[in-house]
C-alpha cells in the first residue's frame, strides 16, 4: 500500500471502524444537522462517515445517495475510454447512467462521475468539503450532488450531468462557435445567482475558486457553480474575515487575499469580476501568448472600462459587433466596480445580479442577415435557396440553371443584389441543404435559449 493511500486511511479511521455504538453517533449528530447546517469544521476525523451516513438521509443532506465503487463502475462501463469526459485537479469525470436498476426510487438521468486522484492536487479534505457544502446547499444555480462512495482509499461524487460542459471550453476552445452576446449575459447572470446563494446563507460560503472552468452549463445554457473543494465558512459573529493559507488560482484570485491570507465574500466578488471580464472580452484571465500587459486580463482592460469611447478596443472580435452597446458599457462598469482594489468598494454580488438582469431586455442589439434554406423534394432538381434579411420581405429565389451552378443572392438593406459562386461557396450551400440557418441575435429574441437546446 502507497504512504499516500495509507495516509488517508490514518486520517479517515471514520471509515473503517467506530469507536461508539452507531445508533448513539446517529442520534447525537442528527441532532446538530437539524439545528443547523453542517459545516467542515464540525466533523471530526473519528466519526467521518458516520456523519456523511447520517447526512445523507436527513431532510437537510436532501438524501444523498450512497453508491459502491462496484455500482459506480457498472454505469461507467467500468470506467472506460468512451465514457471520459475530462480531468481537473480533483481527478477523472466519467460520464454515467443511473436508473431504478441500479437503485430503487432513483430517477433515470445521465451523471458525471469524479474520481479522486490519490496522487493529485486535491486530497480527502477537498472531497469531503464537496460532500458536505453540496450535499447541503441546493439552488438552481449550484451543480446538483447526487451521491458519493467512500470505500476503502476510494474517494468518488456522482453529480447530475451538464450537457455544455463547463464556460472555460465554451468561450476559449470554440465549441459550438462564438457564444452570442445574450447566451454571455445569460451565463453571468446565472453564475452571480449562484454566488449570491451562498453568500448569503444564513452561515456565509466563501466559494474561494471562482474561474471559468468551475462554471458548468446545462443544455439551455444555464450556469451552475461546481467543484466545492476549496469552499470555506466565512467569518462569525463580529468578525470581518477569516485568515486563511492563500488557494485558489492564478488571476482569478483577489489581490487583498493573495497578500495578507485575508477572506471575505468581496474575494469572490473580484473573482466574478475577472470571470465577467473574460465574458466581455473572449481572451483568459491569464495569457502568456500575448505579449507584454497583454498577458494579465485585468491589467490590460481595466483602463478602458470606464471609458465608453474605447470599450471597443476590448470587447470580443468573435462577437462582430452584435451585442448591446448599452448593454456592454453596464457590464464593463460593473466589471471595473468587482475589480476594485478597495474591497469595500465592490458590489455585493445580490447587487451585482440586479444589475446585469435588465441587460437582457435593451432592444439596441444590432441584427445581422440570416439564411432561410428551404430545401424541395422534387426530383431532378436542385433544392431552391431563399436568402432573406431580418425586417425586411425582399428575397431572391435561385434555381437551377443549364450549367447546373449554384448562386446565392444576397440581399441588402437597398435592395443592392451581389451574386457568387465557386467551390468554396458551394460546400458552404451544400452543408446548408439540410438545416435552417439564422442569426444568433435575431432567434434568440423569438426562441430564447431553446435555441440552444439539442434536438
Amino acid at each position: 500500500m502507497s504512504l499516500r493511500k495509507l495516509a488517508l486511511k490514518l486520517l479517515t479511521p471514520g471509515c473503517f471502524k467506530t469507536n461508539k455504538p452507531i445508533s448513539d453517533q446517529k442520534s447525537q449528530t442528527s441532532k446538530e444537522i437539524s439545528s443547523r447546517r453542517l459545516s467542515l469544521s464540525d466533523v471530526s476525523n473519528s466519526s467521518i462517515c458516520t456523519v456523511l451516513s447520517d447526512l445523507s438521509n436527513s431532510l437537510i443532506g436532501s438524501n444523498l445517495h450512497i453508491f459502491t465503487q462496484k455500482e459506480l463502475k457498472k454505469i461507467t462501463h467500468n470506467f472506460s475510454k468512451s465514457n471520459y469526459l475530462g480531468e481537473g485537479g480533483f481527478g477523472k469525470v466519467y460520464k454515467g447512467f443511473i436508473d431504478e436498476k441500479l437503485r430503487p426510487g432513483l430517477e433515470a438521468q445521465p451523471v458525471a462521475v469524479k474520481v479522486l486522484d490519490l496522487d493529485g492536487k486535491q486530497g480527502h479534505r477537498e472531497w469531503l468539503a464537496e460532500v458536505i457544502f453540496l450535499g447541503q446547499l441546493k439552488h438552481p444555480n449550484l451543480v446538483n450532488l447526487i451521491g458519493y462512495c467512500c470505500e476503502d482509499e476510494h474517494r468518488l461524487l456522482v453529480y447530475e450531468y451538464m450537457e455544455r460542459g463547463n464556460l472555460e471550453n465554451r468561450l476559449f476552445k470554440c465549441y459550438g462557435g462564438t457564444l452570442p452576446w445574450l447566451t454571455r449575459i445569460k451565463i453571468a447572470i446565472g453564475a452571480a445567482k449562484g454566488l449570491s446563494s451562498l453568500h448569503e446563507e444564513e452561515k456565509q460560503v466563501i466559494y474561494r475558486d471562482f474561474k471559468a472552468s468551475n462554471i458548468l452549463l446545462d443544455s439551455d445554457y444555464t450556469a451552475k457553480l461546481s467543484d466545492f473543494g476549496l469552499a470555506i465558512d466565512g467569518p462569525e459573529g463580529d468578525e470581518t474575515h477569516i485568515t486563511t493559507c492563500v488557494m485558489g488560482t492564478h488571476g482569478y484570485a483577489a489581490p487583498e487575499y493573495v497578500k495578507t491570507g485575508h477572506l471575505t465574500t468581496m474575494s469572490d466578488v473580484y473573482s466574478f469580476g475577472v470571470v465577467l471580464l473574460e465574458l466581455l472580452t473572449g481572451r483568459r484571465s491569464v495569457d502568456e501568448s500575448r505579449h507584454g500587459r497583454e498577458q494579465n486580463l485585468v491589467e490590460w482592460s481595466k483602463p478602458f472600462l470606464k471609458d465608453s469611447h474605447k470599450l471597443d478596443r476590448v470587447m470580443d472580435p468573435g462577437l462582430e459587433g452584435q451585442y448591446s452597446t448599452e448593454g456592454a458599457r453596464k457590464a464593463a462598469a460593473l466589471a471595473h466596480q468587482c475589480l476594485s482594489h478597495n474591497p469595500k468598494c465592490r458590489p455585493t454580488m445580490s447587487t451585482v445580479v440586479k444589475t446585469l438582469e435588465p441587460l437582457m431586455d435593451l432592444n439596441d442589439i444590432p441584427i445581422g442577415p440570416f439564411v432561410y434554406v428551404v430545401p424541395t423534394e422534387e426530383k431532378n432538381k436542385v433544392p431552391a435557396y431563399r436568402i432573406e434579411r431580418e425586417g425586411q420581405a425582399e428575397c431572391e429565389v435561385v434555381k437551377n440553371g443549364k450549367n447546373g451552378e449554384e448562386k446565392e443572392v444576397e440581399v441588402k438593406a437597398k435592395g443592392r443584389h451581389r451574386s457568387r459562386k465557386g467551390h468554396r461557396y458551394r460546400n458552404r450551400i451544400k452543408s446548408l441543404r439540410s438545416s435552417t440557418v439564422y442569426s444568433d441575435t435575431a432567434l434568440y429574441r423569438i426562441l430564447g435559449t431553446g435555441l440552444y437546446s439539442p434536438k
